[in-house]
């Protein structure tokens, strides 16, 4: 997993609420057990029209956000439906950060464990970086990880608070299978003792 420290790049603002899951990436690419290629099916119902054009009015659309790295959302981001697919299109996509003022459980958790920072702020900070995301080419953020801050393109901070594992497993890259190959060395040892002890295992 890519190490997540500091984070500089432009912030796309979504102002809706409620974003589910099937919004980020709809049912129809959820075939592939692949990580990649799932960034053109991002929020795909919003991006492109009946006939497969893009849609203009939709904020990844328009040319200043093309490239965004963070995206700044409404409230109760990323409920429906469990889909790990939707990191995984974010990411593809190139969004390694999420802003809003709260975010479903099961989809915060799985931010985590594919290199994404949800980050989770008041109202009134989020006002200040829809306000910040809405200057399109001039909406760059900046997002540091180790000081827990947001540095807007004027000198505005906003603090955030992170939990300190989870903080220490993105800094350092590491997902559940990195966790579990830092024990390598006592997994081994442990393997060895038992193969002695009852060699018929």
């Amino acid at each position: 997993m890519e190490k997540f420290t500091v984070l500089e790049g432009v912030a796309a603002p979504m102002k809706l609420v409620n974003v589910d899951t099937d919004m980020i990436i709809p049912k129809q690419y959820l075939k592939t057990i692949k990580r990649t290629g799932l960034g053109t099916g991002l929020f795909s119902e919003m991006r492109y029209k009946d006939d497969g054009s893009e849609n203009p009015d939709f904020v990844l659309n328009q040319s200043a956000y093309r490239n965004a790295r963070i995206l700044v959302a409404g409230d109760n981001f990323g409920c429906g439906s469990s889909r790990e697919h939707a990191p995984w299109a974010l990411l593809d996509f190139g969004i390694r950060c999420v802003i809003s003022t709260s975010f479903a459980d099961i989809f915060y958790n799985n931010c985590f464990k594919n290199g994404i920072l949800p980050v989770v702020v008041s109202q009134e900070d989020l006002d200040k970086l829809f306000d910040d995301a809405e200057r399109g080419a001039n909406a760059t953020l900046t997002v540091d990880l180790g000081a827990q801050e947001i540095r807007g393109p004027d000198g505005g901070v906003v603090r955030f608070e992170i939990d300190p594992f989870r903080k220490r497993c993105l800094m350092e890259g590491l997902d559940d299978i990195g966790l579990t190959l830092e024990k390598a060395a006592s997994i081994a040892t442990y393997e060895t003792a038992k193969g002695v002890e009852r060699p018929w295992l």
